[in-house]
């Protein structure tokens, strides 16, 4: 059953900025800092590297106690992986070499083939909220109509694939230690994103030979899963609630435009410090989704210069759990819904 807008999860004001103008006045944030980029780059580096060589003597000399740092090493690594994402999109230095050199050596210690990767988010970016550009770097969601018309065992698989454990747990291991391994999705374009993931995974494997050799393989393993699981899954669960939200908007190709699917089909994840430091206020996606181009650590400017971006589609943390019930698409009621909500608009329709 349709719900009214009280009791929406988000807080768009009334009033939404037009998204073209918008657009065209945040172009001036558009400009990347060396000096911040290489501030922002090497302290987030530096307290990774140590924080993890200080968990691997710690561990190895047999303080097991040692591995409650771990999930802050997890989100230095997902802050790391926020620096790699803006790279991508050539935005976190001036210089473009720069952006793909660094973007490619984070890329081993994050897992993700920085080239693949790229390829793949640019494509997102071109096609979020187009119904019919579906599958390619998003969380697969169905129409009520095309969940109706699958099988039974199509039926289960995609409810077992939507399940908050699976999305946020099986999920994430999957795709950063898996997936990420092949150019999924890219394999028969070309030689470029082969080398890419080849050469990510032998960079990976020699790093890890050398750490296997000096501390063992069980103090590897007990310190890199968590913290590779850590920043995985909160990266996750930042990308689903990015864009599987209650008043998201998804339209179909012939109705749908970029500059308002930027911003009404994106959230805006309002965080506490210092989970904004963590995650490179990457919860300010409406913006960045609107104007990729602007560096993170510059997201903050757009805020304070345009007050009225804090109120659209706006959610704290205890808010955005509520998404994860969110599975299929209503083309009739234009939005997100459960699988409850779905069954019994069904049977409403059956009785009428």
């Amino acid at each position: 059953m349709a719900r009214t807008s009280a009791d929406s999860m988000n807080e768009q004001t009334p009033a939404s900025p037009d998204p073209r103008q918008l657009a065209r006045d945040l172009k001036h944030f558009m400009t990347p800092r060396t000096g911040r980029g290489t501030w922002e780059l090497g302290s987030t580096l530096a307290a990774f590297l140590a924080l993890f060589t200080i968990l691997l003597f710690a561990v190895g000399a047999g303080y097991w106690w040692a591995l409650i740092g771990t999930p802050v090493a997890g989100m230095l690594l997902l802050r790391l992986f926020i620096i790699q994402h803006d790279c991508g999109h050539g935005s976190f230095l001036p210089s473009k070499a720069w952006n793909d050199w660094i973007g490619r050596s984070l890329g081993v210690l994050t897992f993700t083939p920085y080239d693949c990767w790229r390829q793949s988010h640019a494509i997102h970016h071109s096609a979020t909220g187009n119904l019919d550009r579906r599958g390619f770097g998003d969380v697969d969601t169905l129409t009520v109509e095309e969940f109706d018309q699958k099988s039974a065992t199509g039926r289960l698989l995609y409810r077992i694939y939507r399940h908050p454990l699976i999305l946020l747990g099986l999920g994430p291991a999957y795709l950063f230690l898996l997936r990420h391994r092949l150019p999924i999705g890219l394999m028969k374009e070309g030689a470029r994103y082969w080398v890419s993931a080849m050469a990510t995974n032998a960079a990976i494997a020699g790093i890890a030979t050398g750490l296997i050799y000096a501390f063992g393989v069980a103090v590897v393993a007990a310190v890199f899963f968590p913290v590779i699981l850590t920043a995985a899954t909160v990266g996750v669960y930042l990308f689903y609630i990015q864009h599987q939200f209650d008043g998201a908007k998804w339209e179909r190709k012939a109705d749908w435009s970029y500059h308002e699917a930027a911003l009404g089909g994106s959230s805006y994840l309002h965080l506490p410090q210092p989970l904004r430091w963590f995650t490179g206020n990457i919860g300010v996606h409406h913006v960045h989704h609107l104007a990729s181009t602007i560096p993170f650590y510059r997201l903050t400017e757009v805020m304070r210069e345009h007050p009225g971006l804090s109120e659209v589609n706006r959610f704290r943390v205890r808010q955005s759990f509520r998404a994860l019930r969110l599975a299929l698409w209503d083309e009739e009621e234009r939005r997100l819904v459960t699988f409850r909500e779905a069954k019994l608009r069904r049977a409403q329709m059956a009785a009428a």
